[in-house]
């Protein structure tokens, strides 16, 4: 299967640069750039890419302003941001606009081809110091503890719904229920679905049925 993808950067050599490392990818396809988020908004909802790797800080709209507006209209494109930062604040707000995943420029370029295919599959792709940084914060915020929304999320993946079969039954956007996983990742300290779903039955946050 072609992942295809859209860069967003605003500046012009460095979205070159990644474009001149994905392209040569024989199952990613470039299917368009942007530099700044309002571009970026207009050309996701023209060409529906499977992908999207979003600069943060921008002209115009930066990328979390992006990447809210892109997942309330183009639902199933995943957006992973791809920056030179990773303060607290820019990762929380990516995540709660709901992006897959958070990575560094200065990832090498094998970890960034396998995380826009592990993103195109739908998993969660958080470079590890973001991870560290994201676990640290959310536990700052209020320990471990799951709240009843995430709850409710990861006993419907617990019964082997999908993303969007959660949203539906919990009728909330998918966009949404990604920022909750993302949230209990973080909390039980897993990366996957699979993981925090055994966790989450040893440590009793989930009776078995």
């Amino acid at each position: 299967m072609t992942v295809r993808l859209v860069v967003v950067d605003d500046h012009p050599v460095v979205r070159a640069g990644i474009v001149g490392l994905l392209a040569g990818e024989p199952d990613l396809e470039i299917v368009g750039e942007a530099a700044d988020g309002a571009q970026a908004v207009e050309l996701v909802a023209r060409v529906v890419p499977d992908v999207v790797l979003m600069d943060l800080r921008m002209p115009v709209m930066d990328g979390a302003t992006a990447t809210g507006q892109i997942l309330a209209t183009t639902p199933g494109v995943r957006v992973v941001v791809l920056t030179t930062y990773e303060s607290d604040a820019d990762i929380l707000r990516a995540v709660e606009a709901g992006a897959t995943g958070y990575l560094l420029k200065d990832a090498p370029q094998q970890d960034l081809v396998e995380a826009v295919r592990a993103a195109a599959r739908g998993e969660t792709v958080l470079a590890p110091s973001v991870a560290r940084r994201l676990v640290s914060q959310l536990r700052d915020g209020g320990g471990e503890r799951l709240t009843a929304r995430e709850l409710e999320v990861l006993a419907a993946v617990a019964r082997g719904s999908s993303n969007a079969q959660v949203g539906a039954e919990l009728f909330i956007a998918e966009a949404t229920v990604k920022t909750h996983l993302l949230r209990i990742f973080a909390k039980l300290g897993v990366d996957d679905r699979t993981r925090a779903v055994t966790l989450a039955y040893e440590r009793g946050i989930l009776r078995s049925p």
